[in-house]
């Protein structure tokens, strides 16, 4: 038991019990505990295999390959259009720990096995960049060289926040903003 997790555990208000009787779960099945990203995360021979997210109406337990996982239960879900490989079993109340405890316990076991076995993660599907992006590229050799020089996820992390513009305009300014860093050859958030 990591003593990080404790203090998260202290200070959790909404999903105390709930990530209480999770934990045990996760510890239960031989997971080393850490605290990760601000949360409890679980690892199987230093390999991160689940972490406990906190969110406003669910506690959630995110699979980091999930997209691997058999779920014959149903309960992985997606945690987004943009989410390539996590998969989460979310929770609403201590009930549901208790009741889903075999499902996640098979869920882990499963994970583990992805880990050792080495299995890849099936490839993303291409980014169809929006279209005020893909005009600012084409007219700028150099701008679409420093893109194309990005890795994928800076390239995914532009075109999000940039196509996340309902008006063209707006989408045309942010990508104009962005043009220098991009060319810097820098991600958003550096």
């Amino acid at each position: 038991m990591n003593p990080h997790v404790d203090g998260y555990i202290t200070r959790e208000t909404r999903w105390k019990d709930e990530t209480i009787a999770l934990r045990e779960v996760l510890l239960g099945e031989g997971l080393d505990e850490d605290y990760k990203w601000g949360k409890p995360c679980y690892a199987s021979g230093g390999t991160n295999i689940a972490i406990i997210q906190s969110m406003s109406d669910f506690l959630s337990l995110m699979f980091f390959k999930g997209i691997l996982l058999a779920d014959p239960q149903g309960l992985l879900e997606e945690q987004g259009e943009n989410t390539h490989a996590a998969r989460r079993v979310c929770f609403r109340s201590a009930e549901d720990v208790a009741a889903y405890s075999d499902a996640v316990k098979a869920l882990i076991k499963a994970a583990i096995v992805v880990e050792e076995m080495g299995t890849p993660l099936p490839p993303r599907p291409k980014t169809v960049l929006c279209d005020e992006l893909q005009d600012a590229l084409d007219a700028d050799p150099a701008l679409a060289r420093a893109f194309d020089e990005l890795t994928p996820g800076r390239q995914r992390e532009y075109n999000l926040y940039i196509s996340g513009a309902k008006q063209s305009a707006t989408r045309a300014r942010r990508v104009e903003k962005y043009a220098p860093q991009i060319l810097a050859g820098k991600g958003m958030r550096e």
